[in-house]
């Protein structure tokens, strides 16, 4: 039986099934749910694109909600992670808690139970940061960025210090509210994010080659 789906898996990888390949959960807030623009205009969709565009047969799922803050997603992730089995979980979160001033110990509980329950059900984890706009204050913006960088270094995954890196402090390229990208900034996110998931999606090919050795 095991050997059985291992074939099947690569079966997946070589064939041209897109939609049946291995998924790619995004679970994120507005930055991930294309706020204020088409849904097709997001980084996202962008990504769902390059990855048909390289022929790599990967599903990606976008479970992202404006407004969502850790402790929301904690409760429901369980649930996405029964429902699609991610192979790469893309966690992009944390932006509500800073703006609305929540406990960082808090975010850090729950971004690291998020991390731990999918690594339980074998998926590979990509950390997305976020920053926060200069008026918070440097001690509360630095120990949120700290937030990161701690979560990475504690389970040895590899993190995006901020999908904003570059965009949140060019005007032509943030929405007026100063807190979301255009549409025009979209393309620049999903470069800063394809450098840190592009060897994600290698290391899960060849495991699978490797397990079915």
């Amino acid at each position: 039986m095991k050997k059985t789906f291992l074939l099947l898996f690569l079966l997946l990888w070589a064939g041209s099934s897109h939609a049946a390949g291995p998924v790619i959960l995004v679970v994120g807030d507005s930055i991930s749910a294309a706020h204020g623009m088409a849904a097709g205009e997001g980084w996202v969709s962008l990504l769902e694109r390059r990855l048909e565009e390289a022929s790599l047969p990967y599903r990606v799922v976008n479970a992202s909600i404006s407004g969502d803050t850790t402790a929301n997603v904690r409760r429901r992730l369980p649930a996405l992670l029964e429902r699609h089995r991610p192979a790469i979980l893309v966690l992009e979160l944390g932006g509500n808690d800073g703006l609305r001033g929540l406990s960082l110990q808090r975010m850090e509980e729950n971004l690291a139970a998020m991390i731990e329950v999918a690594r339980e059900g074998g998926a590979q984890v990509l950390l997305l940061g976020i920053q926060l706009p200069p008026n918070y204050g440097r001690r509360y913006t630095e120990a949120f960025a700290q937030v990161y960088l701690d979560l990475a270094s504690r389970f040895d995954i590899p993190l995006l210090p901020s999908v904003v890196a570059g965009i949140g402090d060019n005007a032509r390229l943030m929405q007026a509210d100063g807190i979301h990208p255009t549409a025009q900034a979209q393309p620049l996110i999903l470069e800063l994010v394809w450098k840190q998931l592009r060897p994600l999606l290698s290391a899960s090919r060849d495991a699978a080659q490797r397990a079915a050795q």
